[in-house]
């Protein structure tokens, strides 16, 4: 059967693409930095101080730029995810899977928004 598009699949697939470039780009820096740079000492672990960053998130555009860096990742999953089940051939109503995949994603970013509009 041949899968027919629908018309919030160009929205779909450019929150896919946005979360992949996202993440691209901005995970191995975050991996870097807080995963492997301060705990070896090679940047100053008084940089990531909890009360510096409690500082820095309180700006508005930090604050959207942490919830991008949560949110469209969170899409491009969805998106991955959805598709993967279906070319493996996984039988299961199309419809109920993107809703819940997709559920998935809105509900973690307004998870993600509600923690940081919290922030204050």
């Amino acid at each position: 059967m041949m899968h027919q598009p629908s018309r919030s699949e160009p929205v779909l697939w450019s929150l896919f693409s946005a979360g992949g470039v996202v993440a691209a780009f901005f995970a191995p820096v975050l991996i870097l930095l807080l995963g492997i740079a301060v705990p070896l000492g090679w940047v100053p672990a008084e940089t990531v101080a909890y009360d510096r960053m409690f500082t820095l998130l309180q700006h508005p555009l930090i604050k959207l730029g942490v919830l991008i860096v949560i949110a469209l990742p969170l899409f491009h999953w969805a998106h991955r995810f959805r598709f993967v089940l279906y070319d493996l051939g996984v039988k299961v109503p199309r419809a109920p899977v993107a809703v819940l995949c997709y559920g998935a994603a809105i509900v973690g970013t307004l998870y993600a928004f509600w923690v940081l509009l919290r922030i204050a």
